[in-house]
């Protein structure tokens, strides 16, 4: 009997509404913030213009979501509470170009089953509001006449009151909250048009007008995130293959201990993506410091049609149908815009923007689009307003040879009076006759390790070593750039077993292996054989790199471990080929260097990530001696 009972328990059954509708809540509900977001996302697709979150203990005792947006009619209100109801998908086609923020029907219905609900709501065309109540049980709400304005309140009581389980894992009113203001930073930085306001335990915490221009943009990103950002960061912005990329790139010297200062949006939803996340840690490689995380607040918009967000109930991931595409993209287009630092745009909210298309770029079938020096694509000098004026040097490739370097050489024996040496300097750049170049000139030398400088703003303060570094790692790097890299065959062409997957994408990328000074052919259906390696790399690190590029290959379809690794070997190389401490310069030796750094792409860092200069302006040292107090 008791087997009977067993067996007759497992047969399928279809759920009960209550249960299925808390087994929706799972995956929707985890939290407040989930409820918060799911909440501002439907008054967003009812075009609100102004939205008001109120919380109590952080969201879990009580919390509401008001807008004026255009309301429901009282015929839906009940529906409105129904599982995959919605108003914003009714076909197929519907489905597959998402331009809402909400789609899945599911949000107010999983809300509804985990809380005591209260829905109000006056649709724009009636004269009257209705209000939907529910306290998590099977029945259908009653609706009864309610004093409203145009617009909809959803107030929610005691989450999860009904599943004790789900109550006991919501943390600390603290940490709640936190994660409520998380969700409201992310919705309040992808939708510029609308106030939004934000209140806890009775005190207001954010009250954030609309945005109409960039510099209203910048005060609500300074507000939401950092004024420090602002100061430290880039604006860029580049079109190309009907894709537009736009926004604020913190600079490597801006960096965080952990990654909570990145928001990316997809056409104005807030998005984690692996294949984002892998381009932005790409694009920052070679500038940023060990073990830290860029800041960035940016924005990708494209064809709805290309991309799936139809892929995890909470909406924060996303599939790119032309993900490689995307990759290169964004890869191409920050990698650039940190390249084109330089002391010239190192002012808050730089600009590096393209307003015209930029050539499209086609990498040939199988290649990996890793660095690609003699591409167009690259962005334009800044604009001459509040970013300063436009750098000369900004479109210019990393100088292997030039004037300032020679000058430099050829001074090294002829030390002189300091007046004369930057007279003959000033007459050898006439163009900075009338204002000093963005790094200045030289003063002195501070125990043998800084270089002192005057430009038009202050004081600047240079770590000659880190600075050389960087201009000796660049200009190696763009002479194996413009010649095509070595190999050297092996002895005994290690044997590397892979995967499937992987073995086919050793053979679908070998050209872009032999372009690296790699011979890999396929010698099995998992197993690989290396019988060419580039002549920079020790053969311990063979086996390792395969691995690593083929991994890459088969998540990414693109792969930069070769050039890491080149690189890697490269900065090793350029630091012990650099000026070391101590080494006393001459005025146009350090000169030199700084006409140098204004040439060289990510000269603001050395190949360690560290800065290589500082400025401080007259009014900061003004503030150090008390000036003007």
């Amino acid at each position: 009997m008791a087997d009977g009972d067993s067996h007759q328990s497992r047969r399928i059954q279809v759920l009960s509404p209550r249960l299925a509708n808390q087994i929706a809540a799972g995956e929707v509900v985890e939290r407040p913030a989930s409820v918060v977001k799911e909440l501002m996302e439907n008054s967003l697709d009812a075009k609100a213009d102004r939205i008001q979150v109120e919380l109590e203990q952080g969201g879990v005792k009580r919390l509401l979501v008001r807008d004026n947006g255009r309301g429901i009619p009282e015929d839906d209100l009940a529906l409105a509470l129904s599982r995959h109801a919605t108003s914003k998908i009714h076909s197929l086609d519907d489905l597959e170009s998402v331009q809402s923020m909400g789609f899945r029907g599911e949000a107010l219905a999983s809300v509804s089953s985990v809380s005591r609900l209260t829905l109000t709501s006056r649709h724009e065309a009636a004269e009257q509001a209705w209000q939907a109540r529910t306290s998590g049980r099977d029945m259908v709400p009653e609706v009864a006449p309610a004093a409203h304005p145009v617009g909809t309140s959803v107030e929610v009581h005691d989450l999860f009151f009904n599943t004790p389980a789900r109550r006991r894992f919501l943390k600390t009113e603290k940490t709640e909250f936190n994660h409520v203001e998380e969700a409201f930073k992310r919705i309040a930085l992808g939708q510029w048009g609308c106030f939004l306001s934000l209140k806890h335990n009775g005190r207001v915490v954010h009250s954030l007008k609309a945005c109409h221009s960039r510099p209203e943009q910048e005060k609500r990103v300074a507000d939401l995130c950092s004024p420090e950002l602002m100061q430290q960061c880039v604006f860029m912005e580049m079109e190309h293959l009907g894709m537009r990329l736009w926004g604020w790139l913190g600079l490597p010297t801006f960096n965080r201990r952990q990654a909570d200062m990145q928001y990316f949006f997809v056409n104005g939803r807030p998005v984690r993506d692996r294949v984002v996340s892998h381009a932005v840690r790409q694009a920052y490689r070679d500038v940023l410091f060990h073990g830290r995380h860029p800041a960035y607040v940016l924005y990708l918009e494209l064809d709805p049609a290309g991309v799936d967000v139809n892929v995890h109930p909470t909406k924060h991931e996303v599939r790119f149908r032309e993900s490689r595409q995307v990759h290169d993209f964004l890869f191409r287009t920050l990698h650039r815009a940190l390249a084109e630092v330089s002391p010239d745009t190192h002012q808050p909210a730089a600009n590096l923007s393209a307003a015209t298309r930029e050539p499209e770029i086609r990498p040939e079938q199988g290649s990996m689009p890793l660095r690609d020096p003699g591409s167009q694509f690259s962005a334009s000098a800044p604009d001459q307003g509040a970013s300063g004026g436009a750098s000369a040097g900004m479109a210019q490739p990393t100088a292997f040879d030039s004037p300032a370097a020679r000058h430099w050489q050829q001074s090294r024996a002829r030390p002189g009076v300091v007046a004369d040496q930057l007279a003959a300097y000033r007459q050898l750049h006439a163009d900075d006759a009338r204002e000093a170049p963005p790094m200045g000139y030289a003063l002195a030398q501070l125990h043998g390790v800084y270089i002192l400088a005057q430009n038009q703003h202050g004081l600047v303060l240079v770590d000659m070593h880190a600075a050389h570094e960087r201009i000796t790692y660049e200009r190696m790097k763009q002479a194996m750039d413009d010649s095509r890299i070595a190999g050297q065959p092996v002895l005994v062409p290690p044997v590397v077993h892979v995967s499937q997957r992987e073995a086919d994408a050793a053979e679908n990328f070998n050209d872009s292996f032999r372009a690296f000074g790699f011979d890999v052919r396929r010698t099995g259906p998992e197993q690989i054989s290396v019988y060419e390696v580039p002549v920079f790399l020790p053969a311990q690190q063979v086996e390792d790199l395969v691995r690593d590029v083929l991994a890459e290959l088969v998540q990414f379809d693109t792969s930069d471990a070769i050039l890491a690794a080149r690189d890697g070997i490269l900065s090793t190389m350029a630091c012990h080929g650099s000026v070391r401490a101590n080494r006393k310069l001459t005025v146009p030796e350090m000169n030199a260097l700084l006409r140098d750094m204004e040439i060289t792409e990510r000269s603001g860092q050395c190949n360690h990530g560290r800065p290589t200069w500082v400025q401080l302006s007259m009014s900061e040292l003004d503030r150090l001696f008390l000036r003007g107090q």
